[in-house]
């Protein structure tokens, strides 16, 4: 069911919430080996905030690579996309963002923004700071599930779906070519995908950036057993897991999630399950794979869609990538 509902100039459609598609995700999870949940509890409406703040972090290199690109890169994705609506998938505060509004509205194409991301209230503040700032661009901003609810946007006219901060990278393989199928299959002749990459490099750099001398992603990570306990009446006791961020070498992703300190059992009243935890149990909250390009030219191409161009920042830690469905 879509919700639709107007503030200034922004207009805001709620899908479907889905909370009973992330129950049973969660009731899978926790019987899976390794156990795991959902990647969604992160981003409950204090979980958006303290990822905010981790993209500000020194250790957190991400945001600011990226915008070293896109800031360089822009005028030039405006002019091969001419795009008239820009679609920002995991869109957040919007931040990088800015320079493609800029480049677009600069081209002369931007007609519309559409904001699509899970967490309703960052999304709201996010759409209304976007229209104040770009008057005459029509800002739909869209709340719901990128890998599920690609069919609710719009899709007329040249379109560009970004999506920045190699938050792709929370993806699985299997899950990640299914989504780049989709993306393609959305994008049908008019369209382009932008994708922000992080780049394979040395692990305990990339482990240092998952875990800031100061907390804040583990906070962040952390939030997600509150939200877990909020909302299914969980009995994750915080004292009993361990806050692990990992490189794992031979996938070449950060691993990140808990280890169980002591044997004991977790209750979901609300799943009905019992979840038995053994002393050193891993449970993982999310992964975050880095990239080759030319492993990811591939696994693109097997989704259908084409690598028209790559760019890099000069420490060669980070990636943009401009992708057209193949002919």
């Amino acid at each position: 069911m879509t919700s639709p509902a107007t503030e200034a100039s922004v207009r805001v459609d709620v899908l479907r919430s889905g909370r009973a598609e992330l129950y049973d995700a969660t009731a899978r999870g926790l019987r899976a080996s390794p156990k795991e949940l959902p990647t969604l509890w992160l981003y409950d409406e204090r979980g958006s905030r303290l990822y905010e703040e981790i993209t500000a972090l020194p250790e957190y290199y991400l945001p600011r690579r990226e915008a070293e690109i896109l800031r360089a890169r822009a005028a030039s994705i405006a002019e091969r996309t001419r795009a008239q609506t820009l679609v920002e998938l995991g869109a957040g505060s919007a931040r990088n963002t800015r320079s493609l509004l800029d480049a677009l509205r600069l081209a002369g194409t931007l007609e519309r923004f559409v904001p699509f991301d899970v967490s309703e209230q960052a999304l709201r503040e996010s759409a209304r700071a976007i229209a104040a700032a770009y008057p005459g661009i029509a800002v739909h901003a869209v709340v719901g599930d990128f890998e599920r609810d690609l069919g609710a946007l719009p899709q007329d006219g040249e379109r560009l779906v970004a999506f920045l901060g190699s938050t792709i990278g929370n993806l699985e393989p299997v899950r990640r070519g299914r989504f780049l199928e989709a993306v393609a299959s959305f994008l049908g002749d008019g369209g382009a995908l932008l994708l922000g990459l992080d780049l394979v490099k040395d692990g305990a750099r990339l482990e240092a950036a998952y875990a800031d001398r100061g907390g804040v992603t583990e906070a962040f990570v952390r939030n997600s057993l509150d939200a877990v306990n909020l909302e299914l009446g969980a009995g994750f006791d915080q004292g009993r897991f361990a806050y692990e961020a990992r490189w794992d070498t031979e996938r070449e992703w950060m691993d990140i999630g808990f280890r169980a300190r002591t044997d004991h059992t977790v209750s979901l009243p609300r799943l009905e399950l019992d979840v038995p935890f053994a002393a050193g149990e891993q449970l993982r909250v999310e992964i975050s794979a880095k990239f080759r390009r030319g492993a990811f030219e591939a696994e693109a191409a097997r989704a259908g869609l084409r690598l028209d161009a790559w760019w890099t920042d000069p420490a060669s830690d980070f990636a943009v990538a401009l992708l057209t469905p193949n002919d």
